[in-house]
């Protein structure tokens, strides 16, 4: 296919890839850039494409993968990375000036009734709530995964029955 016949049916196939840009930027001015950078890179690489294949495909991964890397270069741009010494800050919360002494009542009530479960329990709970996996926590308490979702669960109901004023 010579460049010309290549550049034609790249450009019929316009209006699906201004589309498809769009589905993927949500925004007129990146789908335009996006559609843009997916026909330089089309024409750049036209000794890659093979021909009697899918056209169209090539073309809709090439915009699937430009919108992928300039997605990931923005989100490592926008990356702050922290080396200053006062770590403690990090996990600050923000929200804790506001807390009003019915929110610490509520919370020492909770945390109690976490603490009276049967240990049990109240293991496979506290670290599913702290944010391990149930593979995690099984390979951490020498359990089946199933037993641990079971406990996790029965926890769960335990605290429900219990701290009913809280549904």
């Amino acid at each position: 296919m010579s460049a010309r016949e290549f550049n034609d049916q790249i450009l019929k196939m316009s209006d699906a890839l201004k589309f498809f840009a769009l589905h993927l930027t949500s925004n007129d001015e990146d789908a335009e850039d996006l559609l843009h950078d997916t026909y330089l890179k089309a024409i750049t690489y036209r000794d890659k494409f093979v021909e009697k294949t899918n056209l169209k495909a090539w073309l809709y991964t090439i915009m699937k993968n430009t919108f992928i890397n300039n997605y990931r270069r923005n989100v490592k741009a926008n990356t702050i990375i922290d080396k200053t010494d006062d770590n403690y800050f990090i996990n600050f919360n923000q929200e804790d000036g506001n807390t009003t002494p019915e929110m610490s009542f509520s919370y020492k009530e909770i945390m109690g009734k976490i603490n009276a479960l049967e240990q049990e329990y109240q293991v496979p709970f506290t670290m599913h709530n702290d944010g391990y996996k149930y593979k995690e926590i099984a390979d951490e308490l020498k359990l089946p995964i199933g037993t641990v979702k079971s406990r996790i669960f029965l926890a769960r109901r335990k605290l429900m029955d219990t701290l009913q004023g809280y549904n």
